[in-house]
């Protein structure tokens, strides 16, 4: 099995059926979409490994979330193949300026999908997740879900280790509050934005006073994780 995620867009749903099983034989596991709307508030809760993306949608078009995906650093780096009937030269084009990794025209056979797919897959290469992460003193390990700080174990909720693991793989950016609650919490987690600052205040007090510099607020924006001053 490949243990990857496949988002599937379409608002046809035999072909999304037809696409998911094909893709799940192959060992893939699928999310479905039927519009934009949809697709979206999977991308911020799953974070799928590819995006098939149907270039005629009902209201946004998928070459208009493509161009928005590929500007949004947080989703930027998630491939996407295009599907269309349109098969003009152009719009191959477009799709490719956009930032689409691939393009494939309707009808196209299952097989020949997968193969792309798994083309573009391979160029993406694999992201370590599971790697430790180390800042200082500070230690957090992906595969045992702990942190250390100073060789001592930290204390700390789920969801402020979430924070902690998204600002140590983030660094030196700022944040706002709703771009946090959309990689912490999840695109349809319905939470007010000034919870981010109770949670913000738990992890300063987990990671103690020799640490919690390292979480800055930025006026006027949200948060940042930083080892400037």
């Amino acid at each position: 099995m490949s243990g990857k995620t496949i988002l599937i867009v379409d608002d046809e749903a035999p072909i999304r059926e037809m696409i998911a099983v094909a893709l799940e034989m192959a060992g893939y596991d699928c999310l479905e979409a039927e519009n934009t709307q949809q697709a979206h508030a999977s991308i911020i809760d799953s974070k799928p490994d590819l995006i098939l993306l149907d270039w005629m949608l009902p209201g946004t078009t998928g070459i208009e979330l493509a161009r928005r995906l590929k500007r949004d650093e947080m989703t930027a780096d998630i491939p996407i193949i295009m599907l269309t009937a349109k098969g003009e030269e152009d719009n191959k084009i477009q799709g490719l300026e956009v930032g689409a990794d691939d393009y494939i025209t309707k009808p196209f056979s299952p097989r020949e999908l997968v193969a792309r797919l798994k083309a573009v897959l391979r160029r993406a290469g694999p992201v370590d997740g599971e790697a430790p992460i180390e800042v200082s003193g500070l230690h957090l390990d992906p595969v045992s879900h702990r942190v250390t700080i100073d060789d001592s174990a930290a204390e700390m909720g789920p969801t402020e280790y979430r924070l902690l693991q998204f600002f140590m793989t983030h660094q030196e950016r700022a944040y706002t509050r709703g771009q946090l609650l959309d990689q912490v919490w999840g695109g349809n987690v319905y939470v007010e934005e000034r919870t981010v600052d109770v949670h913000i205040r738990r992890l300063r007090k987990a990671l103690g006073s020799n640490y919690e510099h390292l979480v800055q607020t930025v006026r006027g924006t949200g948060y940042r994780f930083s080892t400037k001053a």
